[in-house]
């Protein structure tokens, strides 16, 4: 990697750069809008690229439950993409949830194509943990309309059987499921801008 990036943790000073560049993508409308507060209450689940102490690029690994992560929050900044960067940082994540004896990664993304050299491959979304969702409840495309794709990277092998503790977390009496993607995204119209008074 070029000498001019640093891979690190990410620190109290990062967390306004690392919500700036997330939302960039947000208003893209390729990530989920993040609000300062939760940026600082994950701060410690999150790796950052530093270009001149600047912050060009993220990604967040989230233990959502025994043996699971979520890759969240990947991000380059345009004008670094295509430099390694997103390889670099999903390299990291993964190497930390092994570290973590994570079993199973998953991501939701609309862009595959570095998850997929990785290994990840295509699951239903029904196959995960109902209450990962508590995320998606928030998205404008949810449920019906859902155009991201889940991605899962086994790690180890599974286990055998999950602990009754396990089983309750996963279980709901409705699960509220995101829809499988058809086609190309279809994203709804935006809402109307109101002129100020």
């Amino acid at each position: 990697m070029n000498k001019h990036f640093k891979l690190r943790k990410a620190l109290m000073s990062d967390v306004r750069p690392i919500h700036s560049l997330l939302n960039f993508f947000a208003d893209q409308r390729e990530l989920l809008p993040r609000s300062l507060s939760e940026v600082y209450e994950n701060l410690q689940q999150f790796f950052v690229v530093t270009k001149d102490e600047k912050v060009v690029g993220c990604c967040a690994l989230y233990v959502t439950w025994e043996g699971l992560a979520e890759v969240k929050a990947l991000a380059v900044a345009p004008e670094y993409q295509g430099r390694g960067l997103g390889k670099w940082l999903l390299e990291t994540i993964v190497e930390e949830a092994r570290k973590l004896g994570v079993s199973t990664l998953f991501t939701l993304t609309i862009r595959e194509g570095l998850f997929k050299k990785f290994g990840f491959k295509k699951a239903k979304k029904s196959v995960l943990p109902h209450k990962v969702w508590t995320e998606c409840v928030r998205c404008p495309y949810f449920p019906e309309s859902c155009i991201e794709t889940s991605l899962v990277l086994h790690l180890k092998k599974k286990s055998q059987k999950l602990s009754k503790m396990a089983e309750a977390f996963m279980s709901t009496a409705e699960p509220m499921v995101p829809n499988e993607p058809s086609g190309p995204p279809v994203y709804p119209p935006e809402p109307p801008r109101h002129p100020s008074a």
